[in-house]
C-alpha cells in the first residue's frame, strides 16, 4: 500500500507555547545570533588573514566556525521569527530541506571535532611525525571526508522520512523540523523507524563520543612525559576542545538515544548545540588562546592602520 500524504505544511508549536514568553525573549535570541555570526566571522577572518592558516589545528577551527555560521544560520532566524509571529508555518518541502540541511552541517560538524582530537593526539603522542601525519593534503582528506559522512548521514535520515505518511495533525512540538518530532505525527507504527534513527544518530553519536573521550584520555596520559611548560599549553589547548565536544556531544546523546515516543525536553535541551554551542564557541578558542589573541591583534590592527592611512 502507497504512503498517504496529506499534509502540506507544519506549524511550529515554538519553545514554549507562551506568546508572552516568545515575545520576551525576542531580543535575546536575535542578539545571540548576531553575537554568533560576529564571533565566528572573527576567528574565521583572523586565522585566514593570519599564519595561522597553515596550522592544522587552525585549519580545522576555521572550518568549525564555519559550521557555526551555517548551522545556525539554518535553525536560528526562523527560530526568531517565530517568536514574534502570530503563526509559526513552514511547508511540507521547506521543512524537508531544513531537515537535510541541519543534519548535513551537524554531521559535518561532528567530524570536524573528529579530525581536530586527531590533530591534538598527533602533536603531544607523535610529535616527531606530526607534520607527515597531518600534512595539507591529510587535513583536506579530512575536511572531505567529514562532508561525505554528513551528506550520507543527512540523506539516510531525508529518504527514511520521506518514505513516511502523513495524515494529520501537521502541529510539531519544536520548533525545527527534525526526525524526532516529525516521527509523532506519522499515521502508522513507527517501532522499527525508531531503531532506525537510533541507529543512525543517536548510535553515531555515542560511538564518536567515546572515540573522542578515549582520544582525550591517551592525550593526558602522554602528557606525562612532557615538562610541566608543554603539559600546561597542551592542557590549555585540549581544554578548550573537550569544552566544545562536551557541549556539543551531551545534548545530542541525549535526544537522539530516546525513542520518538518518549516524553522528554528535546526542544529545550536543543537550544544548547543550535544556539548556546556556537556563541560560546569562539570565547573558549580565543579567551584560553594566547596565539589566537595575538594573531586577531596583529589581524585588526593592520586593517586598522591600513584603513586610516
Amino acid at each position: 500500500m502507497e504512503n498517504q500524504n496529506n499534509v502540506t505544511e507544519f506549524v511550529f508549536m515554538g519553545l514554549w507555547g507562551n506568546k508572552q514568553m516568545e515575545l520576551l525573549f525576542f531580543f535575546p535570541f536575535l542578539l545571540c545570533y548576531l553575537a554568533i555570526l560576529m564571533g565566528n566571522f572573527i576567528i574565521l577572518l583572523t586565522i585566514i588573514c593570519s599564519h595561522l592558516i597553515e596550522q592544522p589545528m587552525y585549519y580545522f577551527l576555521c572550518h568549525l566556525s564555519l559550521m557555526d555560521l551555517c548551522y545556525t544560520s539554518t535553525v536560528v532566524p526562523r527560530l526568531i521569527r517565530d517568536l514574534g509571529a502570530a503563526r509559526k508555518n513552514i511547508s511540507y518541502n521547506n521543512c524537508m530541506t531544513q531537515l537535510f540541511t541541519a543534519h548535513l552541517l551537524a554531521g559535518v560538524e561532528i567530524f570536524i571535532l573528529v579530525s581536530m582530537a586527531l590533530d591534538r593526539y598527533a602533536a603531544i603522542v607523535k610529535p616527531l611525525h606530526y607534520m607527515v601525519i597531518m600534512s595539507r593534503q591529510r587535513c583536506n582528506l579530512l575536511i572531505f571526508m567529514a562532508w561525505g559522512v554528513g551528506f550520507w548521514h543527512s540523506v539516510a535520515l531525508l529518504l527514511l522520512v520521506l518514505n513516511l505518511p502523513f495524515c494529520g495533525p501537521n502541529q510539531i512540538n519544536h520548533y525545527i523540523c527534525d526526525v524526532k518530532p516529525l516521527l509523532k505525527l506519522v499515521c502508522r507504527d513507527i517501532r522499527v523507524v525508531n531503531i532506525l534513527v537510533i541507529s543512525n544518530s543517536g548510535m553515531v553519536v555515542i560511538a564518536v563520543f567515546l572515540v573522542l573521550v578515549a582520544s582525550y584520555i591517551l592525550i593526558l596520559y602522554n602528557l606525562r612525559t612532557h615538562s610541566s611548560v608543554g603539559r600546561r599549553k597542551a592542557l590549555s589547548t585540549c581544554s578548550s576542545h573537550v569544552m566544545v565536544v562536551i557541549l556539543f556531544f551531551v545534548p545530542c546523546i541525549y535526544i537522539y538515544v530516546l525513542p520518538a515516543g518518549s516524553e522528554n525536553k528535546d526542544k529545550e535541551i536543543s537550544v544548547f548545540y543550535t544556539v548556546i554551542a556556537p556563541l560560546l564557541n569562539p570565547l573558549i578558542y580565543t579567551l584560553r588562546n594566547m596565539e589566537m589573541r595575538n594573531a586577531m591583534w596583529k589581524v585588526w590592527s593592520k586593517m586598522a592602520h591600513t584603513k586610516f592611512r
